[in-house]
């Protein structure tokens, strides 16, 4: 059963008033490809645009996409959010940026959507910064890659659902 659906079938929010705090870690990825022109001006380092260099705007609309993910994703707790951690990989011979978001608290609940918010954010100011270039940009993958935490962690490297 999904834990976001009640006996009747309608949305709820999962009730973790009775659940543990414990420390929840996750780590989730954002992959982006670049097309030709934008991966060049890429190519040296940060570029600065109109609107600010575009992968430092990227770090911050990613911690901003982790503090307001409940507020945009319906059936999210709000949590007390300890670290964030946005990372940028650029890999312009294969024309990919890679974002990893990493987040942690001490919660009843664990951080992975505030991961996935964050990585996805970030990935959509990239993708704002360079469309004027070329609106070619794919966000191409959102993943979960690790959490801890709770009744179970879950590690991608581990599976092969997909």
């Amino acid at each position: 059963m999904l834990s976001h659906v009640d006996a009747k079938g309608q949305p709820a929010m999962v009730n973790v008033g009775e659940k543990p705090v414990t420390k929840r870690t996750a780590h989730a990825v954002a992959v982006v490809m670049l097309p030709a022109e934008l991966a060049a001006l890429l190519k040296d380092g940060e570029i600065n645009t109109k609107k600010g260099p575009v992968f430092h705007t990227a770090v911050l609309a990613g911690v901003m996409g982790v503090k307001r993910t409940s507020e945009l994703i319906p059936l999210c707790h709000p949590l007390p959010l300890e670290d964030c951690q946005i990372e940028i990989k650029p890999d312009l011979t294969h024309r990919e940026v890679t974002i990893h978001c990493r987040v942690q608290t001490h919660a009843k609940t664990g951080v992975e959507m505030e991961a996935l918010t964050g990585a996805t954010v970030a990935a959509l100011a990239l993708y704002d910064m360079g469309k004027s270039v070329s609106p070619g940009i794919v966000i191409h993958e959102i993943r979960l890659m690790e959490k801890t935490g709770g009744k179970t962690d879950y590690n991608a490297a581990d599976t092969a659902d997909y």
